[in-house]
């Protein structure tokens, strides 16, 4: 691919203040770059830079080969879409498209044919003559979204456009910017502080922190390969445990050595351990690799976060989300359970409670006929299957899970939690600005 913009040293300074330090980034045609960090990062500057909305202190940006540093915005094949949409409300939605156009002195008929063109690309033909305040927040965003590719530039900028939507809304744009992308074939560079925007979209993302890219990867890298632990906590649910790297593919915490996917470590150098959700299971009792006591529930909406301590005595946060079913149920003993890979029938679940259903995702803690579950020490989530099944020849995956650093304690009963750790362990090296672990 075409490298279309480079950023080269780019620095910006307000009232004494560095919010972007040297900032070097390269950006290829027809790609789907986001940026992404928190508030204060410098995302929506460097933006502004290149849009031309603000000049950098030190610095320039090749645009096509050309230093368009000192360049007017509406000199710029560069267009933006704003999270408040910036649209004319005594216009309606056709005059609204057109406007660029006009000042362009282009024909009627060709005024008329490129924002039908538009019209059709984000879905509102018909739409016309309606007043844009009385148009919902998707459709007004779509307006807007129109309205800058109508110019037909090389690259649209996406401040935050999503913003403002809730989030049903926000997950149908999510899709329909990423349509419109690839069929108008042209650069998109956007900007969000929310990392599931993020992964759904883009084809590169750069991790941004106070003025600094901390990382630049496809979806994929960012979030299986992180290179530092602010990134590896910023993207998707993390887990950072201390550990040591023993040899290669081999490294240890909890006082037991786990394979891993990493290498090129020295010999006994401590590490960063990140362990995503997907990557640890709920298993039956004396099927786990790590054992643990649950002690604290917190309800999270599509999953439950529970508090576990570890036999060793490191305690854990371990999130899970279960597909379960057993008849047996007892809601007044007072039992620790292991959870095993069930699904339950969802025409069953019409005619249950919530304590029976809870308690029938619970059960079967180990093959024992008189082994009790308790609602009050451990629930989970019930994820429905795709259709009703009994017996599936092939199971879902097992209980997804995730840990955390908290508390610890040494304490462990027969009815004690099992929890399996990894197929899958990440070891990163701690990393800021060295590659080395400090502690």
């Amino acid at each position: 691919m075409k490298k279309l913009i480079q950023f080269k040293n780019i620095v910006k300074e307000f009232d004494g203040q560095i919010v972007l330090k040297g900032v070097n980034l390269d950006i290829y045609e027809n790609e789907f770059v986001t940026l992404l960090g928190p508030s204060g990062c410098g995302k929506t500057t460097l933006l502004r830079i290149l849009g031309g909305f603000l000049e950098p202190t030190e610095g320039k940006i090749i645009f096509d080969g050309q230093d368009i540093s000192q360049v007017p915005p509406y000199k710029r094949e560069i267009n933006t879409v704003f999270q408040k949409y910036a649209l004319f409300p005594h216009m309606n939605v056709y005059e609204n498209i057109a406007f660029g156009l006009k000042i362009k002195k282009q024909s009627k008929d060709v005024i008329e044919q490129k924002v039908m063109r538009m019209l059709s690309l984000v879905g509102l033909e018909g739409f016309e003559k309606r007043n844009v305040t009385l148009l919902s927040g998707g459709q007004q965003q779509r307006v807007a979204i129109a309205r800058a590719l109508v110019n037909e530039p090389e690259v649209l900028l996406l401040d935050e456009p999503l913003g403002a939507l809730d989030l049903k809304l926000r997950k149908e744009m999510q899709h329909e910017l990423k349509k419109i992308q690839k069929e108008v074939g042209i650069t998109f560079i956007f900007v969000t502080h929310d990392q599931e925007e993020a992964l759904t979209m883009s084809d590169k993302i750069v991790v941004m922190k106070d003025g600094e890219i901390q990382q630049i990867g496809t979806p994929e890298e960012i979030y299986n390969e992180p290179e530092n632990e602010y990134v590896a906590r910023f993207i998707g649910e993390s887990n950072i445990i201390d550990g040591v790297m023993k040899e290669d593919y081999r490294v240890m915490f909890d006082d037991k050595i786990y394979d891993c996917v990493d290498f090129g470590f020295k010999k006994n150098e401590n590490v960063d351990i990140v362990i995503r959700p997907e990557d640890i299971d709920i298993v039956p009792r004396g099927q786990g690799i790590l054992n643990g006591e649950v002690k604290s529930l917190l309800f999270k909406g599509v999953h439950y976060e529970i508090m576990v301590q570890t036999v060793s005595g490191t305690a854990k946060t371990v999130k899970m989300h279960v597909l379960a079913n057993h008849d047996k149920v007892n809601p007044e003993a007072n039992e620790k359970i292991s959870a095993n890979d069930f699904t339950m029938d969802l025409e069953d679940v019409a005619e249950m409670t919530d304590a029976d259903v809870i308690a029938r995702a619970n059960a079967q803690a180990w093959d024992e006929e008189d082994e009790f579950i308790s609602l009050s020490t451990v629930e989970y989530d019930i994820k429905p299957s795709p259709a009703p099944i009994r017996r599936p020849s092939a199971p879902p995956k097992a209980l997804r899970s995730r840990l955390k650093s908290a508390s610890s304690s040494r304490s462990m009963s027969r009815t004690t939690s099992i929890i399996s750790a990894l197929p899958l362990l990440t070891s990163i090296k701690h990393r800021m600005k060295s590659k080395r672990a400090s502690r």
